[in-house]
């Protein structure tokens, strides 16, 4: 038996311990958010938060996953989450969308723990994330004003965290 918690609800499920977490997540539990693009690491569409850290499910094996706070685009929340999605909007960043939960839950887990990113911090934080419509720009730019959002003037004075991170 394996017992994981995703997006604040404790499952415990019989499964193989080796099986991908982003299979467990869309198979096992109906959780379409996380997508599957390669299966090797290498797109980010499955990213998700594992104990608030951006982590890509399709080689992450649910066994390493067991006793952590898995956190989906379905449940990220929090004044960072709130920022990223308000910012993502106001720049119109989508335009297919498949890559946006990957690309949200990596924007997240950066501005959790940097709330003043450089060019060169995005691109860090969100190298692997691929967009197949080249959106690059806009993302960068809503994580510009996400940031903008959480420190400028009437932002909250809370921690900033998200679901499943160390606030």
């Amino acid at each position: 038996m394996i017992t994981i918690t995703v997006d604040g609800t404790r499952h415990e499920l019989d499964v193989d311990p080796s099986m991908p977490l982003l299979w467990v997540l869309r198979d096992v539990l109906a959780n379409t958010g996380p997508k599957f693009g390669c299966g090797q690491a290498l797109c980010g569409a499955c990213t998700v938060h594992v104990n608030g850290a951006a982590t890509r499910a399709c080689v992450l094996p649910v066994s390493a996953a067991q006793g952590k706070a898995i956190t989906t685009i379905h449940g990220v929340e929090g004044p960072v989450a709130d920022a990223v999605l308000a910012a993502w909007d106001q720049v119109d960043v989508v335009q297919c969308g498949y890559c946006q939960p990957g690309q949200v839950m990596s924007a997240c887990a950066l501005l959790a723990v940097n709330r003043a990113p450089s060019d060169g911090e995005i691109d860090t934080a969100l190298r692997g994330n691929l967009c197949r419509c080249g959106a690059y720009q806009r993302i960068r730019a809503a994580i510009h004003a996400a940031a903008e959002r959480l420190t400028g003037p009437g932002a909250g004075s809370g921690s900033g965290s998200v679901r499943g991170t160390a606030g």
